[in-house]
């Protein structure tokens, strides 16, 4: 897939930040120490996974992705959400 510099300087830096932090998030979270730590990164992560949920439909749109990446991704970003909130 093949972005122009536009596309790759807005929305695909934003999504790419997003979706990095959510993994970051979880990691840096189940490394703490404190409980009252660990869910503050469970914060994060939360945000971080509804920002690149905010994303994605955006990239579908400008046609970046086609729409069997945006259902996958979709699919993916909505199974994280219910598993964190479990």
């Amino acid at each position: 897939m093949k972005w122009d510099y536009f596309s790759k300087d807005t929305i695909g830096k934003q999504l790419v930040r997003s979706a990095d932090s959510v993994s970051a998030d979880l990691r840096e979270g189940f490394g703490r120490y404190f409980y009252k730590e660990e869910k503050q990164f469970s914060y994060y992560l939360r945000n971080s996974l509804y920002e690149t949920k905010t994303c994605l439909p955006k990239v579908s749109n400008r046609k970046l992705i086609s729409s069997k990446d945006f259902e996958k991704f979709g699919k993916e970003i909505i199974d994280l959400g219910v598993k964190l909130n479990s």
